[in-house]
């Protein structure tokens, strides 16, 4: 360590030099966590996401609108479901000719968890093509 003079004397000057030991030991830290975080920014998650549009998409007549009450309560086609019959439902679906659409209407107040397990549900049945629907805000 640098210590300036520490005689009686009336001329003591400090001693102008730099601690570098501390400046190493932050250097030396800062260059571990980027060497842990580096490898967890590279990693993806491959999603397809969908370009918004302010047109309203044209309905398809083929498709199932699930709907997510804000009790958790669903319906299916505006026909009300229980949680056993959904899973028949998708399973059904999912085993004719063509995989329908499945288009999830959830209201902003469920909670995620429940939205997250109507999609696990429908990713175990086969339906693998699922749109969010969003229904415009009033114009006031």
């Amino acid at each position: 360590m640098a210590f300036g003079d520490l005689g009686h004397g009336s001329q003591t000057r400090p001693l102008a030099q730099i601690n570098m030991i501390p400046l190493i030991d932050v250097m030396l830290v800062l260059l571990i966590v980027f060497m842990i975080t580096a490898p967890l920014l590279t990693h993806r998650l491959g999603l397809e996401l969908p370009q918004a549009s302010s047109l309203p998409q044209p309905a398809n007549p083929d498709a199932i609108r699930l709907e997510i009450q804000a009790d958790g309560t669903l319906t299916w086609n505006a026909e009300p479901l229980t949680d056993e019959a959904l899973a028949q439902r998708m399973a059904a679906a999912a085993a004719g000719p063509t995989i329908p659409e499945l288009h999830v209407l959830a209201d902003r107040r469920v909670p995620y968890g429940r939205v997250a397990q109507v999609l696990a549900g429908a990713g175990r049945a086969g339906l693998n093509r699922i749109g969010f629907v969003s229904e415009p805000a009033p114009q006031p």
